[in-house]
């Protein structure tokens, strides 16, 4: 049996524009896109955005990803000095590189600077070694965490991005790399905007021309297939409202970066990110049975943030459903029903509510009691 509670999020303004007033989505000269809403984790559009896509450079965001997390638990520090080896520096003539000397010390932070606004394939093969030895090693670690991510279109082989059969990702998936490192290692984000690098007496540019263009895209990553195509993700931030733009397969470096600012422009001008609840508020108080309250609050974990058509905020209501009867023991956090939105009478977003009290058993009267007033439930 369920439960389901209606009502209307009347703390909103009356000022709903029709779904069909929201212009249509850009056409973009690109394979495929996602347009990827940080603070509301929703995806805004999607074109072909599941599709196996050779991610090139764009690989290293999860290199990085990796990097971070092992300074994070003390394995690496940004101070560490590293002697590359002759196999991490040798390149091919059409590699990105920071210009490593084999033998010749550079500091973990150097190297990470390298990776992030060189795309350096050097230093992607130097932090391998650090830590797995080898760079096809760490690419165990990176599916590893793109399994945890929940990344179902990615697989790695090595930690640089050179072509293989077996070395794939998407758009989608892309986006929530993306989000991840942005969410999970703030500290180290700061990188993503930096504009130029230079080491070993070599000045480079960061090739995500955005940075130059759009006061508000800080970060992250462009790439170059094999076969000729650009990608670039870009992401911006306006006041507190973060949007992430995956372009994947452009025929120009011109047209990724003006696909991305059209993909933005589009997610920042027609869409409002709106906070539903604030961690910890209940957004109901249920009935609880044989436990030692009568009574369980049911809301989120963490702030709760919407993204809707701009306009559209009467437009909103939402049912919360529970499962009834609702019996104890019931754990914190333990997802207690689902809250299901509707956006002008049509669903919009499924969002997990979860119990905000722990509610143990009872002692055995009091189960007694409760069993017998749910018999005539």
């Amino acid at each position: 049996m369920k439960s389901a509670l209606i009502f209307l999020f009347t703390l909103f303004p009356s000022f709903a524009f029709s779904q069909e007033q929201v212009p249509p989505p850009p056409v973009l000269a690109a394979s495929s896109h996602a347009l990827y809403d940080f603070t509301s984790e929703q995806f805004l559009l999607e074109q072909n955005a599941n599709a196996h896509i050779p991610p090139a450079h764009l690989t290293k965001l999860m290199t990085a990803y990796v990097v971070f997390g092992a300074i994070k638990q003390g394995k690496l520090s940004l101070t560490q000095r590293i002697i590359p080896s002759a196999y991490a520096t040798r390149m091919q003539t059409d590699e990105s590189r920071m210009f490593l000397n084999a033998g010749k010390e550079v500091t973990v932070e150097e190297l990470l600077r390298g990776l992030i606004v060189q795309s350096a394939n050097d230093a992607a093969r130097v932090l391998a070694e650090v830590l797995a030895n080898h760079e096809m090693a760490l690419a165990d670690t990176m599916n590893s965490e793109a399994v945890r991510l929940g990344l179902k279109d990615t697989h790695f082989v090595n930690a640089t991005g050179v072509p293989d059969a077996q070395h794939f990702s998407s758009a989608h998936d892309l986006a929530l790399t993306a989000a991840a490192l942005v969410r999970d290692f703030p500290q180290f984000y700061y990188i993503y905007a930096q504009r130029e690098y230079q080491y070993n007496g070599i000045n480079q540019f960061n090739r995500n021309r955005l940075l130059w263009l759009d006061p508000f895209v800080d970060g992250m990553a462009t790439g170059y297939s094999e076969t000729g195509e650009f990608s670039l993700i870009a992401s911006a931030k306006r006041d507190e409202h973060r949007l992430i733009a995956v372009v994947i397969g452009t025929a120009t470096e011109k047209l990724r970066s003006s696909e991305s600012q059209r993909l933005l422009n589009y997610g920042f001008q027609n869409f409002e990110t709106i906070k539903l609840y604030s961690r910890e508020q209940a957004v109901s108080t249920k009935r609880i049975w044989k436990g030692t309250s009568k009574r369980l609050n049911i809301g989120f974990r963490t702030d709760r943030y919407i993204t809707i058509p701009k306009g559209q905020r009467d437009a909103l209501k939402a049912t919360l459903e529970t499962r009834q009867p609702m019996l104890a023991p019931v754990g914190r956090n333990q997802q207690i029903g689902t809250l299901h939105l509707m956006l002008n009478d049509k669903p919009y977003l499924d969002l997990p509510v979860v119990a905000l009290d722990d509610i143990p058993l009872a002692n055995v009267f009091s189960r007694g009691v409760d069993n017998i007033r749910l018999l005539f439930q």
